[in-house]
């Protein structure tokens, strides 16, 4: 899951970034409203760490300019402002949630969570295809009942997949939602990853649920 910060508070978005990344998110930092607004005209997130005073602009102009141009990533406002009409605007603009400074990181973390479960997995923990069960607060993987056992980063490819399932996903796509930032131009790591989950779900007599579309990246559908 990818996560973009908002924030101009060095330390904090820091720190942010390094708990959320122990929580195995893939985590982006932008510091100001320019490179905020680069960022998510370029890319999608899972979920948006929207702080309101940003130098160069607000915070709610780029929350309404993301909703302008009908994106779909999750957004929780973080801000300072514990003021009642922020809080409304914030919401009313289209943002999931709102989390006053200064909060926990682990309840930071829940609500990251739930906002993703509402708006990826219609509030459920599990997600389902074929006979393959993901239980995304547990991080597991089961195919009819029995464990399959998966890297991080395969879980991570799995439930991409699933999540997009029945369509065509570009390698690109593919390099910036599971290692952002640190992405490398050489994407022979992706196809090394994709092999060894084709394998195992292969092996679990799922047979081939992900099919290579020449030109273009990867489909995740049934045999």
């Amino acid at each position: 899951m990818k996560i973009l910060i908002i924030e101009d508070e060095k330390e904090l978005s820091q720190s942010i970034s390094d708990y959320l990344k122990s929580e195995d998110y893939v985590c982006e930092i932008a510091a100001d409203f320019q490179k905020a607004i680069e960022k998510t005209e370029s890319y999608d997130y899972d979920c948006i760490l929207l702080d309101i005073s940003l130098p160069g602009g607000s915070g709610l102009e780029i929350l309404r300019q993301l909703k302008h141009n009908k994106k779909l990533d999750g957004v929780l406002v973080i801000s300072a402002k514990d003021s009642l009409d922020d809080k409304i605007t914030g919401l009313t603009l289209g943002a999931d949630d709102y989390l006053a400074k200064p909060f926990h990181l682990s309840e930071l973390s829940a609500r990251i969570a739930a906002i993703i479960r509402r708006k990826n997995f219609s509030g459920s923990n599990l997600l389902q295809f074929e006979d393959v069960t993901i239980d995304t607060l547990a991080k597991t993987v089961t195919v009819e009942n029995r464990a399959l056992e998966l890297t991080k980063k395969e879980y991570e490819l799995l439930l991409y997949f699933v999540s997009n399932k029945n369509r065509v996903i570009s390698k690109n796509a593919i390099a910036e939602h599971l290692w952002g930032d640190d992405m490398e131009g050489n994407h022979d790591f992706i196809y090394t990853h994709i092999k060894n989950l084709r394998k195992k779900l292969s092996e679990s007599g799922q047979g081939d649920l992900i099919k290579s579309v020449y030109g273009m990246g990867y489909k995740f559908s049934t045999p």
